[in-house]
């Protein structure tokens, strides 16, 4: 597994501009990366992942291709929890831990026709998950005797969801289009900005995680630190690093007096696309719950991102301009 994942870290920040699309024998449509023809119509997985500090360190984080952070509740310093979504997920290892899901998690997740892997979560995600476009399961995952209290002991493992997936009747191709979340750039693109982002600050943001992405000069790419240290795997030490940041201002209703809430993911609103160390401004646009998010340049033309991975942040609006770039 160490070997896989530091060859799929190598991949995800090779440059592309002399290796023309048409050559590859097929192409991710969530990273823009090669992957194997047998993959080619595979949908997503996305699952749920603890981000309190007693869940730590991770397992298997580091072989997603996109990854969600949000406010899971305004209660607890506005703790976050993690939304990983893999392409290639049938032969994962130990992945997690697993946690419950939120309301804004179910139409993110049904937007890349993704099934949602979970543990339950508060009643308002019923209704979410009886639409057309909501696929999920739900708790019954392996318990992995870890020293620490029941909740952060639940991991999924590759195979275990593909039988999990057999035994609810859910295919693992497509049964909707995936939709284009992204456009690709051609090659490993600079932009055109005068707004530096070496360091994007959002501890001001997620209060309990202090989350904060720094750009590696070596690996061109954004690594991922929380409650003060890099983020790293627990099976291999790889570090959680992104070839793109995504940061999405988007309010939110609170439901009730536990903190729980709903993102208004349904609409526009603005944010910063970040990339090779350098930030330009963005507006975001989702008609509905089962549609796709589409993001734009100022001058209006669809986002091209990089080839790689993607770190997409939904920022509180009511705290979006505690967000810091240098």
């Amino acid at each position: 597994m160490k070997l896989k994942r530091v060859l799929a870290l190598a991949t995800s920040i090779l440059t592309f501009a002399s290796l023309p699309v048409s050559s590859l024998a097929a192409t991710s449509e969530l990273t823009g990366l090669e992957i194997s023809d047998a993959i080619a119509n595979q949908r997503p997985v996305a699952i749920m992942v603890d981000n309190e500090k007693k869940a730590l360190a991770h397992y298997g984080t580091g072989e997603a291709d996109i990854v969600y952070e949000m406010m899971n509740s305004t209660a607890n310093g506005r703790v976050t929890r993690l939304m990983c979504i893999y392409k290639d997920w049938t032969n994962l290892g130990q992945t997690g831990s697993i946690r419950s899901t939120r309301t804004t998690n179910v139409m993110l997740s049904g937007e890349y026709n993704a099934v949602l892997v979970h543990d339950g979560g508060p009643f308002y995600i019923k209704s979410y998950l009886a639409q057309p476009y909501a696929s999920n399961l739900s708790g019954g995952f392996t318990r992995v005797k870890n020293g620490k209290p029941t909740e952060f002991t639940e991991y999924a493992f590759g195979q275990e969801m593909v039988s999990r997936f057999a035994k609810a009747g859910y295919p693992t191709t497509y049964t909707a289009a995936p939709g284009n979340h992204f456009q690709f750039a051609g090659g490993d693109t600079e932009l055109a900005s005068d707004l530096v982002a070496n360091n994007v600050e959002l501890g001001n943001i997620f209060l309990h995680n202090k989350s904060r992405l720094a750009y590696n000069p070596e690996s061109r790419t954004y690594d991922y630190y929380e409650y003060g240290s890099l983020h790293t795997d627990a099976e291999d030490g790889q570090p959680l690093t992104f070839k793109n940041v995504i940061l999405q201002n988007v309010s939110f209703n609170q439901l009730d007096k536990n903190g729980y809430l709903t993102y208004n993911v349904v609409g526009s609103g603005s944010g910063y696309y970040i990339t090779n160390g350098k930030a330009i401004p963005i507006t975001w646009k989702k008609d509905s719950e089962a549609g796709v998010t589409h993001y734009y340049k100022a001058d209006g033309g669809e986002l091209a991102v990089n080839r790689g991975k993607t770190y997409i942040g939904l920022c509180p609006s009511d705290s979006w301009g505690n967000l810091q770039l240098n």
